[in-house]
């Protein structure tokens, strides 16, 4: 059974190396992966250190599309993956998430009537603004199998009237975290190059559009930052949209009291999510991993398709106000009755057994 599966950013690259370790490890394999890179993400820190350090094999394909508008990105990755598929004839394309290189790679196959597995589908932030809503929608409705990670995304599916080859197999995110965090703890030097104590400093991220575009919620989440930062030390890993979008609005002085870092590799990343005092984040991937690690997370955002997150207590919706995201830093309660609705750390097995029942 041939498979292409199309990354293209950061995220994506961590969710496919849980099954791409796993096809490979076989004893008797049935599969054959190609990798197909639409470029999405392309530059050293966001792209080629993640397969290295994740032991991704090196992708057959790269289309090194990037940069341009929607609408323009996601028709070129589509005339690309299309010439791809035509070559390769694969029997599914397996896509992740909610990218234009997801939307893209689901277009492409169904048209040619490639089959079309999903991982992570059912997610739903109910904001039609959010280019990644778009695309979670039209992915989900082209796809033949439809791996949700949570009971939460069935109950969306269903809602949606979508039941036919919907399975809730876990997150494969909650089986990455788990195989690489011992990992993380002996190979990296972060704390030491940072010069930071575990638990003594706040993990910030920022780089969805609905942010990154508005002027006025960037401001507010920098200032709300930089008031965090006078109680501790906050570590920013700026995203190169982010640090364009900072320079084009001349916000860099608000930069000024934080803790500026070039993005960093996955285990880099792992290690300091892990050992936080908290988490100030717009990525979902960043909320969950929050979560895994019992990390208590304050999501700059209006909502969240992690619903569980926020449930279970770990997780406070701060939207873009200053004034709310310093109040979440005070009054954060951890929850004492951990529950976790990501599943066992099987969902790549899972993924993997369902495929092959579905010749």
């Amino acid at each position: 059974m041939k498979i292409i599966t199309i990354v293209g950013a950061r995220p994506q690259f961590i969710k496919a190396a849980a099954i791409s370790r796993l096809i490979r490890n076989l004893e008797n394999p049935e599969f054959q992966e190609i990798l197909l890179h639409t470029g999405q993400h392309y530059d050293e820190n966001m792209s080629k250190i993640f397969f290295d350090e994740l032991q991704i094999p090196d992708p057959k394909y790269n289309l090194k599309i990037s940069g341009a508008g929607h609408g323009a990105t996601t028709g070129r990755m589509m005339e690309g993956i299309e010439r791809i598929l035509i070559e390769e004839r694969p029997d599914w394309v397996l896509i992740y998430g909610d990218t234009n290189s997801t939307l893209a790679g689901a277009l492409a196959a169904a048209k040619l009537h490639i089959k079309v597995a999903h991982v992570e589908a059912g997610l739903r932030s109910f904001n039609m603004r959010m280019p990644e809503e778009i695309n979670r929608i039209l992915s989900d409705r082209l796809s033949t199998l439809l791996f949700c990670p949570t009971a939460t995304a069935v109950h969306n599916l269903k809602n949606e009237g979508v039941e036919a080859g919907v399975h809730n197999v876990g997150d494969v995110m909650y089986d990455v975290a788990m195989f690489y965090k011992k990992q993380a703890g002996e190979d990296t030097q972060i704390f030491k190059r940072l010069g930071i104590e575990q638990g003594s400093y706040v993990l910030a991220t920022c780089h969805r559009a609905e942010n990154t575009d508005d002027i006025s919620r960037m401001t507010e989440i920098l200032n709300g930052l930089k008031k965090i930062s006078e109680n501790y030390q906050v570590i920013f890993p700026l995203h190169p949209r982010t640090r364009k979008v900072l320079n084009d609005f001349g916000l860099n002085n608000l930069l000024i009291p934080l803790t500026v870092v070039e993005p960093l590799s996955f285990l880099d990343m792992v290690a300091l999510e892990s050992a936080a005092r908290f988490i100030v984040t717009d990525s979902g991937g960043v909320q969950k991993e929050a979560f895994f690690y019992g990390v208590p997370c304050i999501t700059i955002r209006d909502e969240t398709e992690w619903v569980e997150t926020v449930e279970t207590g770990w997780n406070v919706i701060a939207g873009a106000s200053a004034v709310e995201i310093v109040s979440a830093t005070a009054k954060h309660k951890l929850t004492s009755d951990f529950k976790n609705p990501y599943g066992d750390g099987n969902a790549a097995k899972k993924i993997i057994e369902l495929l092959g029942a579905h010749r």
